[in-house]
């Protein structure tokens, strides 16, 4: 078994899908929209064959994404080094987004970096 795909609301689309094409090196579909409904959607795809859809609908809603809550709380990406960790780290804080920890070796021992990513969600950056 494996999981098919990780999906998420976003409140802008186009910058989402942006986001994870610019850092994560992710290939968006031409994308969905259901004109009835309006909701609209991207599959994007990494290059070792996870995805992740990202989605809009009007009128969703949008609380405060705390770091200590239940349910889903980040995105892990295996970069492949530690220099490479660092570089994407160094990109992400050069363009605006928040480091809330690294690059560093954790208590289990992955070395790893933070960051508050598109739209105020965590996203950790890996060897």
């Amino acid at each position: 078994m494996k999981i098919e795909h990780i999906a998420m609301y976003v409140d802008d689309l186009e910058a989402a899908k942006a986001f994870f094409v610019k850092y994560f090196g992710a290939a968006a579909n031409e994308g969905y929209h259901n004109k009835t409904t309006d909701f609209r959607s991207y599959f994007l795809r990494f290059h070792d064959g996870a995805r992740l859809e990202i989605m809009n609908r009007p009128s969703m809603d949008n609380q405060l994404k705390t770091l200590q809550r239940t349910g889903y709380i980040h995105l892990a990406f295996s970069v492949g080094s530690r220099e490479k960790v660092e570089e994407i780290t160094a990109q992400l804080k050069q363009d605006g987004y928040e480091v809330i920890s690294g690059p560093r070796i954790t208590g289990d021992g992955y070395y790893e970096s933070c960051i508050i990513g598109v739209e105020g969600n965590q996203i950790e950056i890996t060897v």
